[in-house]
């Protein structure tokens, strides 16, 4: 039974299927659910990069451009699979890895999930340190309280929260750009064509892509409970808009201050542009930022959460029920807080490398993953079989798990970080282009692998496993 707070209630469903007649919303609130999800502090770090290695603010720019239009495109396809299927992202991948195979992927997905919020706490408190003072832990807490507030009570005030948040967003940052092309007169040499620096575009363009893959993991997570008629072009569509909109525009706010003061921190260049433009509008800029941070952090929770669940039902099946969902928040709350209550800042100068690390294992999953989905099983998946522990997925799919590891291995030669660079990377001189090897090898492997499996016998077991899941179902 689900438990009334205020206007809302707490979700009973976690990540078990969602029928029919529970289906609710419209596809276009997808738009500012990933407006927002992109459109906060941690995005305009991601602008940094280019410019921190030596690159003109012009060629960065279009690299963020770029980088985004080509990361999205990935993101996005991810988003059609919730209408379709009534289920959550992470829980999808038991029929390309088998159910405890998908555990491989689940563990990474677990580590980003805590990781980015240990993260997101630490910057938060920074922020609100630098506006205002105050105690750093009490702070933190604060942050993360309400963060998880909005996981508790779950989907629809999610939704709600970033709708609010994105119309606050696009206003604050309405304002400022219209005041940056009115005042701020650039440099010849920031936005000339000429001296164009491989390095770092190609750096710049890949952070963008990747970071926006990144979403890939909890995408259906908000799309699962719109009706399944949504059309897959409209779900695509709404979810690319808004996360290419709000990731291209908070990384280029990034940029742009990062190209004026190359030698300040992010918050603290983001606030000096925004005062320079217009006296005394850094503040409200960084608050609205800030409250973009809360609710993407309230979506890694929420996703944690989800995940958890798939995690101890392929340990122990069981039903999922609402305690058992406030317990893995409670859980992933802890650990996250825990982590970034006692992280140094070794820690924070280090995490964007242990990021590209995770997105270098998120890689060939969503090849996979939208393979499988798309070009080979083409949407048919049997719900019941998904929770069947003994099902006609297996328990361990070899098609799945060879295809990953060999697109993973592949890549290696492409890694270029802190402590390791392949040999590519090396010769194209520390750029970054192993997301470009890993996507296609990993679908080429899979589609190859795939063609012992029988689909249209597969497409009946599925029709024969799932009669009578739905009644409302056509």
């Amino acid at each position: 039974m689900a438990v009334k707070f205020g206007d809302f209630m707490i979700e009973k469903r976690s990540i078990d299927y969602v029928p029919l007649a529970e289906r609710h919303g419209k596809v276009w609130h997808l738009w500012p659910v990933w407006f927002s999800g992109d459109a906060h502090l941690a995005t305009v770090a991601t602008g940094v990069v280019g410019v921190a290695l030596g690159g003109h603010l012009l060629w960065m720019a279009l690299a963020v451009f770029f980088g985004c239009a080509f990361g999205t495109f990935f993101m996005a396809f991810h988003s059609t699979q919730g209408p379709q299927l009534g289920l959550p992202q992470m829980i999808q991948s038991r029929p390309q890895f088998g159910y405890v195979g998908a555990l491989l992927v689940w563990g990474v997905a677990l580590i980003a999930y805590i990781g980015f919020n240990a993260f997101n706490q630490i910057l938060a408190a920074q922020t609100v340190l630098s506006l205002y003072g105050g105690d750093s832990t009490l702070t933190m807490l604060a942050f993360t309280l309400l963060s998880v507030s909005l996981a508790v009570i779950g989907y629809d005030l999610i939704h709600l929260a970033q709708r609010w948040v994105a119309y606050l967003l696009i206003a604050a940052l309405l304002v400022f750009t219209v005041a940056v092309l009115a005042k701020v007169h650039l440099p010849a040499q920031e936005i000339a064509l000429r001296d164009f620096r491989t390095v770092p575009f190609l750096t710049q363009f890949f952070a963008a892509a990747s970071y926006q893959i990144a979403w890939s993991i909890y995408v259906s997570d908000y799309s699962r409970y719109l009706p399944r008629d949504v059309g897959v072009g409209a779900s695509f569509w709404w979810t690319y808009l808004g996360a290419f909109i709000g990731g291209t525009w908070m990384m280029l706010v990034g940029t742009f201050a990062a190209s004026l003061y190359p030698t300040l921190e992010v918050a603290t260049a983001l606030r000096t542009v925004a005062d320079t433009v217009l006296p005394g509008f850094g503040k409200p800029l960084l608050l609205c930022s800030l409250l973009g941070l809360v609710t993407i952090t309230s979506l890694n929770y929420y996703g944690a959460s989800l995940t958890f669940l798939s995690v101890m039902d392929s340990i122990k099946p069981s039903r999922p029920t609402v305690a058992k969902r406030l317990l893995t928040l409670l859980f992933s709350t802890v650990i996250a807080t825990a982590l970034a209550l006692a992280s140094t800042q070794n820690f924070v100068q280090k995490f964007g490398e242990f990021l590209a690390v995770l997105l270098y294992l998120f890689t060939p999953w969503t090849a996979i993953n939208l393979v499988d989905f798309y070009l080979i099983r083409k949407g048919h998946y049997s719900v019941r079989e998904i929770f069947n522990s003994h099902g006609m997925y297996g328990r361990w799919n070899w098609r799945g798990l060879w295809a990953y590891g060999i697109g993973f291995v592949a890549m290696i030669p492409f890694f270029s970080t802190e402590h390791f660079k392949g040999p590519v990377a090396r010769v194209l001189g520390g750029a970054d282009i192993a997301m470009l090897i890993g996507l296609p090898v990993s679908a080429l492997v899979y589609i190859a692998a795939c063609r012992s499996l029988d689909v249209t016998a597969d497409r009946r077991r599925c029709h024969a496993a799932d009669t009578g899941l739905d009644p409302d179902a056509a």
